[in-house]
């Protein structure tokens, strides 16, 4: 009995040697150059390497969209890939990017009318690790001065996969409260080609909520599809549509939470999968008890398990997700605090533990803070965020071991 509470004591000891204290958590800044009023970043990240596309408002109505890759510990000079007066910029309708082997992916909204959400989705490809960009081109086939936005890219075989919301059947119904007399927003996807072409261009719910980000990952089976739906009855729910055996099933509900909202809360879901491990984040406020909860599937989606709610209580959503491995996903996140909000990161584990939240930064609540994004690359954890200072913006980058969660 005294050799079996020996080894308990030791075995005890050990485990609280290991354990990590918050003292220990180094969080550092990524220094990179960027012009005064840059925002709106977005992070990409394919396991190895890590790109950020942004946007710089050079005044009132002249904006860039940019791009850069960040090569051993450092960020590479900015390239601006094109400079408009007529460019969309927006908090929540931002630039995207993705990689795949040596050609790039990039895209941006430009307006298509005067109507305040009349814009386009402009895309440019490049064949040579980013040398050189051809010539913009549309994602979307048809030519009403409508919405379209909310754009997701990620490589595919040896193309890109895109999805997107679409306002080509709203006929001039208003940002996130439509008229009556107006169709709905749907939700698109296809392949866009390496060459510039883009295929296999498919409907995948033809009434979905008006203005939160789209998400997708590429399953073992194929890519998925995950989004803010909306019913007759006004539930705005996430949905998911997988693509199966050449084929997109039809949208299915992947946890009734029944949120019943008249208007677009702006705030979609994210996901991320490795082989048929599929994880979601989103946000939801169902019964007026916002909630930021994440969803686990073994089967790419065809099947989740419960959800698990991580947030502290005071959730304004703005999620991001990853996965660290087919059992383990880290999920960010803003909650209030005060006057001011806090990114906050955490591990989940599928069977619903969870690891203690660290707070990344204190950043403002406002619309204009954006969408933080949240990357891994070889165990490190990346960061970025819109930064306010008065009417000044900034991008900040940090980063963070991921061992701090073991």
């Amino acid at each position: 009995m005294r050799r079996f509470v020996i080894i308990c004591i030791i075995t005890l000891s050990v485990f609280i040697s290991c354990k990590k204290d918050k003292t220990d958590i180094v969080i550092n800044d990524v220094d990179m150059l960027l012009p005064e009023n840059s925002k709106h970043p977005f992070l990409f990240a394919n396991g190895d390497e890590l790109l950020l596309s942004f946007t710089h408002q050079i005044n009132d109505s002249l904006a860039s969209v940019n791009y850069a890759e960040y090569i051993n510990g450092k960020w590479t000079s900015p390239i601006k890939l094109t400079k408009e007066y007529d460019l969309f910029v927006n908090w929540a309708d931002f630039t995207a990017i993705a990689k795949n082997n040596d050609n790039i992916l990039i895209h941006y909204l430009k307006k298509s009318a005067p109507a305040t959400y009349a814009y386009d989705v402009h895309l440019m490809v490049s064949n040579t690790n980013g040398d050189t960009f051809g010539s913009d081109f549309l994602l979307h086939n048809d030519d009403t001065a409508t919405e379209h936005g909310f754009v997701t890219l990620l490589p595919y075989k040896d193309n890109f996969f895109a999805t997107w919301l679409d306002g080509r059947n709203t006929s001039g119904g208003a940002h996130g409260e439509e008229h009556e007399s107006s169709g709905a927003m749907n939700i698109r996807a296809a392949t866009v080609l390496s060459t510039g072409d883009v295929i296999d261009d498919n409907l995948l719910d033809a009434k979905t909520c008006e203005c939160c980000q789209t998400s997708a990952a590429i399953t073992s089976n194929g890519p998925i599809v995950v989004y803010r739906d909306r019913t007759d009855d006004e539930i705005r729910d996430i949905s998911i549509s997988r693509f199966v055996d050449g084929s997109w099933t039809i949208p299915k509900t992947i946890h009734n939470d029944n949120w019943a909202i008249k208007g677009c809360p702006v705030n979609g879901p994210k996901a991320a999968a490795i082989d048929s491990t599929l994880v979601v984040a989103w946000f939801t406020a169902a019964n007026s008890v916002p909630k930021v909860n994440l969803i686990f599937s073994s089967n790419n989606g065809r099947n989740f398990d419960k959800p698990i709610q991580i947030d502290n209580g005071k959730p304004i959503g703005r999620v991001d997700v990853a996965l660290l491995d087919k059992d383990n996903a880290l999920v960010s996140w803003m909650e209030t605090k005060k006057d001011e909000a806090e990114i906050k990161i955490l591990k989940v584990h599928k069977d619903g533990t969870k690891s203690e939240p660290i707070t990344i930064a204190n950043i403002s609540a406002a619309r204009a803070s954006g969408f933080p994004q949240l990357e891994v690359v070889k165990g490190i954890i990346y960061v970025a965020w819109t930064d306010l200072n008065g009417e000044t913006t900034s991008i900040k980058i940090k980063s963070v071991d991921s061992t701090i969660f073991i």
